[in-house]
């Protein structure tokens, strides 16, 4: 996949400037970038983006960098000067930040109207939380997710795949980034496209929400269908300590499970009455899986379609055959010469193949080429590098 020549970019031409730092926001524009977009990550000269190395590496390839001190009246007008020839600014200040730099959105807007642009904060624009600080799990927390993460024994969890920056900051930044994108496309007319990561990830707490409609109240961690109230959906630890994903929902699917644990006398309790044949059948599959280790149940369960898989690592997901097929794993050389094992655009479509155009870049690394782009000369570029408007 990675070593095919790509053909038709989707968002090729489209121009986005990207202000953003640590995950939501550069998570959004990489998605935008690996689409075919030029994408421009404008970190400042002190610190910049501060996402650990690896990450920053992952998250930031198909971009072009540069460094600019936007609290320099001259690093503003820089700015303003490239959004006048951009398509897309993608901010993650908290909300005011942008306007007291000279660089909110009526200002924008005046310049370039057809410009869309994005905000990306905690709580959004607006609200009585719009100035409170906070990370994924605040977020969460607020937003009634977390408390639904647990086990049975009614003990919270924390997640290493961040749902709130993901779920409910990038994903929810790209929908509104592509939609305004396609009107401005007709009418000439950006928006301002304001994603609050609280508000993203509340929007996808559906099955909690029915719960409260149905029954007045959210289940209790562990006592809904989807995190272990029904014995055919849940993780069993397997002898060696690996799992195994039971998601037997359908009877014909943990009739198939119940034959390959030789305990057809489980079939017909895929839903049990009572809860105590409730215990009894979870006891029953949990010592039937302890019985053997992983690779045993791998084995088995390979030409089976009651599913029922193996819970891999993602060292094992990478060589999967069936993600190895699907072009999900590239690698690609690092500025620091490290061959470094990536995820691939999770998006695949006609006429265009998905690659790894350009390595993330270092901080400032094409100050100078943008520069140039947008029409400034080299004694004008070293001027300002002198008074470290630009590095």
């Amino acid at each position: 996949m990675s070593g095919a020549a790509p053909s038709r970019p989707p968002l090729q031409g489209v121009r986005i400037l990207d202000l953003t730092r640590l995950l939501p926001g550069p998570m959004c524009t990489l998605h935008l970038a690996d689409l075919g977009a030029d994408v421009v990550k404008i970190e400042d000269l002190g610190l910049g983006d501060y996402a650990s190395p690896t990450v920053r590496e992952m998250i930031n390839r198909n971009k072009r960098g540069m460094r600019i001190d936007l609290k320099q009246a001259e690093g503003v007008q820089i700015l303003l000067a490239m959004c006048a020839q951009a398509d897309v600014l993608v901010e993650g200040f908290r909300p005011g930040v942008m306007q007291r730099l000279g660089l909110g959105y009526e200002v924008v807007q005046r310049l370039n109207p057809r410009l869309v642009y994005c905000s990306i904060s905690g709580y959004g624009q607006t609200g009585p939380f719009s100035q409170k600080a906070g990370h994924d799990l605040n977020y969460c927390g607020f937003a009634g997710v977390a408390e639904q993460n647990g086990t049975p024994s009614g003990e919270l969890a924390l997640s290493n795949v961040p749902m709130g920056d993901l779920l409910g900051g990038t994903m929810p930044a790209v929908m509104g980034i592509l939609a305004a994108l396609f009107d401005a496309q007709r009418t000439g007319q950006g928006r301002h496209v304001d994603v609050a990561i609280a508000d993203g990830v509340l929007a996808h707490a559906v099955i909690p929400q029915a719960g409260v409609h149905n029954h007045g109240h959210t289940p209790a961690p562990g006592g809904d269908k989807l995190t272990g109230a029904l014995p055919c959906y849940g993780l069993y630890p397997t002898q060696d300590g690996r799992y195994l994903a039971v998601g037997a929902f359908e009877h014909k699917f943990w009739a198939q499970f119940c034959a390959l644990l030789q305990r057809p006398d489980l079939a017909p309790h895929h839903i049990p009455a009572t809860p105590e044949l409730n215990q009894w059948v979870r006891q029953e599959v949990a010592a039937q899986v302890a019985s053997q280790p992983l690779a045993y149940w791998s084995n088995l369960l390979a030409d089976s379609d009651c599913c029922v898989t193996p819970v891999l690592t993602v060292q094992e997901a990478q060589t999967l055959p069936h993600f190895v097929a699907r072009g999900m794993w590239v690698q690609v050389q690092t500025a620091q010469g490290e061959t470094m094992t990536q995820m691939a655009m999770p998006v695949q479509m006609t006429d265009y193949v998905f690659q790894v155009q350009r390595t993330a870049p270092q901080p400032g690394q094409h100050t100078e080429e943008l520069l140039r782009e947008a029409g400034w000369d080299a004694s004008r570029i070293a001027a300002w590098r002198a008074q470290k408007v630009v590095a």
